[in-house]
């Protein structure tokens, strides 16, 4: 039989469109836009950054607390090749440093046992693994809140994962929009398998659930047999007393949690965990945790997590005696102060008769980096650029986190990278350009 053979492109030579679909989706573009979009616009206010306050870093501080998990490790009686081991070897999968973080996760009120952590590459490969581990095929369908952090819609996307948004109200999610979701998905003949929330301070929105939503969506959830997946890296860069995790308030296994040091001590460490302490029925009638499989997955992937990072964090945790709610409480509230200063500027930027003619508005996050600013235009990448060079300042447009065009109109504005002077003049140059940009279209 003859074979027809069609050339492909020359050695070397790759076509985009044979490639994983998710290569061409816009989405992938938006983390790289977040990360880099300052670089482009170096002179410009840049509101845009979701990444810590890095003025205050110390250079020599990881310094200090490897030294420190050396010290620990002496004082708890390894001896030298054990120390070397610790250090500088693979090391167990699930992480070495799983009883330090689950010390200092019950100090901040969410005991766990160590054995249902795993220790992540960041928050961002718990959210991969956990996703990887719940959405078993094309039927699962992962629910998230409109808007939503693009780094758990692009973790989906990667796994060709179903995505339905659930509106989010200023209580979070909102109950009425995710029972109808629910039974939507049910009626396609899918199965609704878990909830991506991030109930602090969430980005993009800013947006906080108080307790009684918490728990209200815990009740609407349990009869469902949908879990929550809690993100939350932002909840000590609030006001003190923090509330309670959704996992906190979990008494029936139903909440994955996923958190991160990059807030709360420095990103470069790149050190994150889940809490997962679903009990997983085996064929042989056995039974395991959650926790184990995802650190099955995590050997596939990253293999194990740079125990030199983990020891660095580690050390950090010891030297502010495993409670990371009193070490955050200055960073918290040079948040919250800028936070203050940029709804007052923005108050009086825009009066409340300018307000009304322009159809500006914004929300009143307590605490976290991000606060949503409703605009009269469209807010895409056009008048980001324009806005960048024109004026010198940055922001993120809201598009990217919503499924559909109901962010067109409105921006994310952080305060997280910024000084008092910074805000001030930031807020003075945005206003001016959303009034010029209105003037324009």
């Amino acid at each position: 039989m003859d074979r027809t053979t069609v050339a492909g492109p020359p050695a070397g030579h790759l076509e985009l469109a044979q490639l994983h679909g998710s290569l061409r989706d816009p989405l992938l573009d938006t983390m790289t836009f977040l990360n880099e979009v300052t670089a482009r616009y170096p002179r410009a206010i840049s509101f845009a950054p979701g990444r810590p306050y890095e003025d205050d870093f110390d250079v020599e501080e990881p310094v200090r607390d490897l030294a420190a998990y050396v010290a620990h490790l002496r004082g708890e009686g390894a001896d030298e090749a054990e120390i070397r081991r610790t250090l500088l070897q693979y090391g167990p999968t699930a992480g070495t440093i799983r009883e330090v973080v689950a010390r200092t996760l019950a100090h901040d009120g969410l005991p766990v046992d160590p054995d249902h952590l795993v220790i992540t590459v960041g928050a961002q490969e718990a959210l991969l693994i956990t996703l990887r581990a719940l959405l078993a095929d094309d039927h699962d369908v992962l629910l998230v809140t409109d808007p939503a952090y693009v780094g758990v819609t692009g973790a989906a996307r990667l796994l060709d994962a179903r995505v339905h948004p659930v509106a989010e109200g200023p209580d979070g999610p909102d109950p009425h929009a995710l029972t109808t979701t629910l039974r939507d998905v049910r009626e396609r003949g899918l199965r609704p398998r878990a909830l991506s929330v991030v109930p602090d301070f969430a980005n993009p929105s800013g947006t906080s659930m108080s307790v009684s939503a918490r728990r209200r969506l815990l009740d609407l959830l349990r009869p469902e047999g949908v879990l929550v997946v809690e993100d939350n890296p932002y909840r000590l860069l609030g006001p003190a007393p923090h509330p309670p995790t959704l996992k906190a308030l979990d008494r029936h296994r139903q909440v994955v949690h996923i958190g991160s040091f990059a807030k709360t001590l420095f990103p470069g460490a790149r050190i994150g965990y889940v809490v997962a302490d679903q009990v997983v029925h085996r064929p042989d009638g056995t039974t395991g945790t959650l926790a184990h499989e995802l650190a099955r997955l995590k050997s596939m992937i990253t293999v194990n997590t740079p125990p030199l990072a983990q020891a660095v964090v580690a050390g950090a945790l010891h030297r502010r005696d495993l409670r990371l709610g009193p070490a955050t409480a200055g960073a918290a509230q040079r948040y919250a102060s800028l936070m203050t200063l940029l709804r007052s500027e923005l108050t009086r930027l825009f009066p409340p008769a300018d307000r009304e003619r322009l159809g500006v508005s914004w929300n009143d996050p307590a605490g976290g980096f991000f606060i949503a600013l409703t605009v009269p235009f469209p807010a895409g990448p056009e008048a980001l650029a324009r806005c960048a060079e024109e004026f010198g300042v940055l922001w993120t447009p809201m598009r990217y986190f919503h499924a559909d065009t109901a962010g067109d109109r409105v921006i994310r504005l952080s305060i997280s990278c910024l000084d008092r002077d910074q805000v001030i003049t930031g807020a003075e140059r945005l206003a001016a350009f959303v009034r010029d940009e209105d003037e324009r279209s």
